[in-house]
């Protein structure tokens, strides 16, 4: 991994590299950037790229969004962490970085996303631990025919034809995974029709969140390379299962080493503290994890994308499982998955707030529900009241609504973040309502 610009530019010469991403996640989820050529990047990797403030204000549909009081004027600077520089793979002569959004007094801007979580992570350091995560995304893969969208496959869950089918696209998609780094852990042919699974290798907290930008980066890359289109959507079609992106999570102790989740009875006090935060916060955590108004055609009851306030052990319809341990592995292995997440989430901000909720909770030594052992969508609302079961918010304006009222939540972006967010998010609301079903499924098919 480079660490110098004089790597980074050995590096860029030897690939014959000739142009440099530099690129950010906004608030709508959008990974955007501006590029340097090779000849000028040692300059801009000192003083980075500039970028005019309101960018951070437009929805996922490109339209401004005044009312953050974010426009034409003001800038910041794209500066690179070094750390993240890669030679692109499905890209001729091309490299990329992630950059952090400075002022252009060098200090943070209160509106980066990305220092959002690292904030969070300083915060979880002080208090001797570190989070270790991975995002683990399903995506749908096809051939796109003007407006249509055909899928690569039709075939049934985990069933070998869809991996051969797919064979091609998935072997070059590993490589190009692996040749930045990333290692992957495991692949199958998921329940809907060209609809795909690759996980990959956890890491900690800010390199996790990166991961998952490179990811989303790789995969259409990749599929461009291969004339197929491939898109991450919540629900990029209203008759088939949609595309999760669950959260797994572990929480170390920095000197010892140990996994404070894990005890052989199950989740420790630490573990069922923190899942407990979670699950108070959940309903406005989910206006981040599950980010557009696209998500809660996707977070429905017995769609096993969990769409109610609980958690358990190994329950598929819990927002937050906890899954089986791995023989000889046990502490290696102890974390929790998060199911109300996709991939229309700033991996930055949805990381961040799940870390503050958790903490919350072990903060405050908050009390976890009994484990749930069953799929709330069959019980009636007299149940579920009984065993304390929530539905989660079912659109994302009421998700927002809910963010609104969490201080919490709200203190860990930073009342400016949090105040922009609200407004990009709230228009995009009032944007697809105006439109139909198919507008909306175009629109979020195409963006992620």
């Amino acid at each position: 991994m480079a660490s110098t610009p004089d790597e980074i530019l050995s590096i860029a010469d030897s690939s014959s590299v000739k142009l440099v991403r530099f690129l950010y996640c906004d608030t709508s989820g959008i990974i955007r950037g501006k590029t340097t050529h090779v000849g000028r990047l040692k300059d801009r990797i000192a003083a980075g790229i500039g970028l005019v403030k309101g960018m951070m204000a437009m929805n996922l549909l490109d339209q401004l969004q005044t009312a953050t009081g974010l426009g034409a004027v003001g800038e910041v600077r794209l500066v690179p962490d070094l750390s993240t520089f890669v030679v692109l793979p499905y890209s001729a002569a091309s490299a990329s970085f992630i950059c952090n959004l400075l002022e252009l007094n060098r200090t943070p801007w209160s509106l980066c996303p990305r220092t959002a979580l690292i904030r969070q992570s300083d915060e979880a350091e002080a208090m001797d631990i570190r989070f270790e995560a991975a995002f683990e995304p399903e995506f749908t893969l096809g051939i796109a025919d003007g407006g249509d969208f055909h899928p690569i496959d039709r075939s049934l869950c985990f069933a070998t034809d869809g991996m051969n089918r797919a064979s091609k696209f998935v072997n070059s998609f590993v490589e190009a995974l692996e040749r930045q780094g990333i290692l992957v852990e495991q692949y199958y042919p998921e329940l809907g029709h060209g609809q795909h699974e690759v996980s990959i290798r956890h890491a900690p907290a800010l390199a996790a969140a990166d991961r998952q930008i490179w990811y989303r980066e790789t995969l259409r890359g990749v599929a461009l390379e291969h004339g197929l289109e491939a898109s991450l959507a919540p629900k990029p079609f209203s008759d088939q299962p949609g595309n999760g992106c669950h959260l797994h999570i572990s929480a170390w102790d920095k000197d010892s080493g140990k996994n404070l989740f894990w005890s052989p009875e199950g989740l420790t006090a630490f573990g069922l503290n923190f899942v407990a935060g979670i699950l108070e916060h959940l309903p406005a955590i989910v206006a981040l994890t599950c980010a557009s108004v696209n998500s809660y055609r996707r977070l429905k009851p017995r769609c096993w994308s969990s769409a109610y306030v609980c958690w358990g052990y190994e329950n598929r319809e819990a927002a937050v499982r906890v899954p089986s341990v791995y023989w000889g592995q046990e502490t290696a292995t102890t974390n929790l998955e998060i199911k109300s997440v996709d991939s229309s989430c700033n991996p930055y901000l949805a990381l961040a707030v799940v870390i503050a909720a958790g903490l919350d909770g072990v903060k405050r030594k908050l009390s976890a529900p009994e484990p749930f052992d069953a799929d709330p969508g069959v019980l009636s609302p007299a149940e579920l009241e009984q065993r304390l079961v929530k539905r989660l918010p079912t659109s994302l304006k009421e998700a927002l609504v809910a963010l609104e009222k969490d201080a919490t939540i709200v203190e860990t972006l930073g009342a400016e973040l949090a105040r922009t967010y609200l407004t990009v998010k709230y228009s995009e609301c009032g944007a697809f309502a105006s439109e139909d079903e198919q507008f909306e499924l175009v629109n979020h098919r195409t963006k992620f």
